[in-house]
C-alpha cells in the first residue's frame, strides 16, 4: 500500500478518472470507509449489462439502504462503461442525499454524453502512476526508469512478471479501452500509431510524418493523440511562446505518462538500460518532466508548462510559468557532475527573457551555481519549483 498525495474530498461528489492500473479503486478503499459505502464495479459485464440498458436501476438498487443514515457514499467504479447513469446520478445529487464518487479510465466517452450534466456538482481529480514522493524509501532510479511507476510492477518479485504484466497491459489496452469504447473507426491505423507514438515519446509531434507512417491523415493522428490524454495514457507539452496565439500555432511534445507502458509499445522490455547512453538519458529527461506534469496536478499549484524551441534547434526542455513570481526555465541532464557545457544554453536564453530563473537538474548530489545557472539533484530542483 502506498500513501498517495491525492486526498479525496469528503464533502463533496466527484470524478476519479486515472489509466487502467494506477491504483484508483485502492485509492477509493483506503479513503471512504467500506461501512458508509456501496460499490458499483462496472467491471461486471452483468452490471454493466443492467445499467447501460436500464440506468435507473441503480435507483432501485438504492431504496433499501436510503434510510440507512451510515451510508454516505455511492462509489461507482468505471463509470464511463454506462454513460446514461450520469442523468440518475444528477438526479440522486438534486436530492441531497447520497455523495458520489465517480472513477473511470476515460473521460473521452463521457464527455461525448452525459457528463456535461454534473458541470459544477462534481469535482475532477486524475491518478498517476506513483511518483517519487509517494514511493518514499522504495524509489529506485534506475528501476522506474526502466519499468516504470505503475503500483503493480513494484509487486512483482523478477523481470519476468513485471514484462510479462506490461506487455499484457500494452496489448489490452488496445482491446479493452480502444475497441471496446468503440473510440477509433479503424483499429489497425491506432495500433501502427501507437508504436510510433511510444518511440517518439518526448519529441516535437509531427502529424503528418505520422500519418503517412500508418497510412492515415493528419487530422485523424491528432484525435488518436487526443484519446491518449484523454486515457490519462499521456500528455501534450506546448510549445512556449509569450503570445499565446503563437503557442497554439507551434507543434507540442506529447509525453507517456508511463516509462514501463511506453517501453511495452515500442518492445524494448527486454533491453538493459545503461548510464551514459542516449536511451538513459532520454528517459531520465521524460522522467522528470512528468514528475513535474504528476505534482504540479497534485498540488494544484496551476504552473503553465511548455518547451522552447528556437529555429536554430536551440532548446530548453521545461519552462515553468508560475503564477506572480520569476518563469523557471529548466535544463535536464542526466549526468551525474554538471559541468559548463551543460548550462550554456539554459544561460543563454536566461539573458534574453525577462524575469527568468534558470535551473539545470540533474543527478549530480552537490549543488552549485555556474555562469549564472542554479544547478540542483533533481529532487532538489523539483522542490525549488515548488513541487516536491
Amino acid at each position: 500500500m502506498f500513501d498517495r498525495i491525492l486526498r479525496i474530498p469528503a464533502s463533496q461528489s466527484f470524478f476519479l478518472f486515472g489509466a487502467r492500473g494506477t491504483g484508483k479503486s485502492t485509492l477509493l478503499s483506503a479513503q471512504i470507509p467500506a461501512d458508509r459505502a456501496i460499490w458499483f464495479d462496472l467491471l461486471d459485464l452483468d452490471l454493466e449489462a443492467e445499467f447501460d440498458v436500464r440506468p435507473m436501476a441503480l435507483i432501485e438498487r438504492l431504496e433499501p439502504v436510503r434510510a440507512d443514515r451510515r451510508i454516505e457514499w455511492i462509489v461507482i467504479d468505471e463509470v464511463q462503461k454506462a454513460p446514461a447513469l450520469l442523468d440518475v446520478v444528477q438526479k440522486e445529487m438534486g436530492r441531497r442525499r447520497f455523495r458520489f464518487a465517480l472513477s473511470g479510465s476515460s473521460a473521452r466517452k463521457l464527455k461525448r454524453g452525459a457528463a456535461n450534466l454534473l458541470a459544477g456538482r462534481a469535482l475532477e481529480h486524475h491518478l498517476f502512476p506513483l511518483t517519487h514522493v509517494e514511493l518514499e524509501d522504495r524509489f529506485d532510479l534506475g528501476f522506474v526508469l526502466r519499468w516504470g511507476s505503475m503500483p503493480s510492477v513494484f509487486t512483482m518479485e523478477n523481470e519476468s512478471e513485471r514484462q510479462g504484466y506490461l506487455r499484457t497491459y500494452a496489448n489490452t489496452y488496445v482491446k479493452e479501452e480502444i475497441q471496446a469504447g468503440q473510440l477509433v473507426r479503424k483499429l489497425a491505423p491506432f495500433r501502427a500509431f501507437l508504436d510510433i507514438a511510444a518511440d517518439a515519446s518526448g519529441q516535437i509531434v509531427n502529424y503528418s510524418k505520422i500519418a503517412r507512417a500508418v497510412g492515415s491523415d493528419a487530422v485523424s493522428v491528432k484525435s488518436y493523440f487526443g484519446i491518449l490524454e484523454d486515457t490519462l495514457l499521456g500528455f501534450h507539452l506546448p510549445a512556449y511562446d509569450q503570445s499565446l496565439r503563437a503557442r497554439q500555432r507551434q507543434a507540442p511534445k506529447f509525453y507517456f505518462s508511463d516509462l514501463g507502458v511506453q517501453a511495452a509499445l515500442r518492445r524494448h522490455l527486454h533491453l538493459e538500460l545503461a548510464e551514459s547512453t542516449y536511451e538513459f538519458g532520454r528517459r531520465f529527461e521524460q522522467f522528470v518532466v512528468t514528475e513535474i506534469f504528476r505534482l504540479n496536478h497534485y498540488r494544484k499549484a496551476d504552473y503553465a508548462l511548455s518547451y522552447l524551441r528556437t529555429k536554430d534547434d536551440a532548446e530548453i526542455d521545461l519552462i515553468v510559468e508560475r503564477p506572480g513570481v520569476p518563469t523557471y526555465l529548466v535544463e535536464i541532464k542526466s549526468t551525474r557532475r554538471v559541468n559548463e557545457d551543460d548550462v550554456r544554453t539554459v544561460a543563454a536564453f536566461a539573458a534574453d527573457l525577462r524575469k527568468s530563473v534558470p535551473l539545470c537538474l540533474s543527478r549530480d548530489e552537490v549543488s552549485r551555481t555556474i555562469r549564472g545557472v542554479k544547478c540542483l539533484h533533481w529532487r532538489k530542483g523539483i522542490a525549488e519549483i515548488g513541487l516536491g
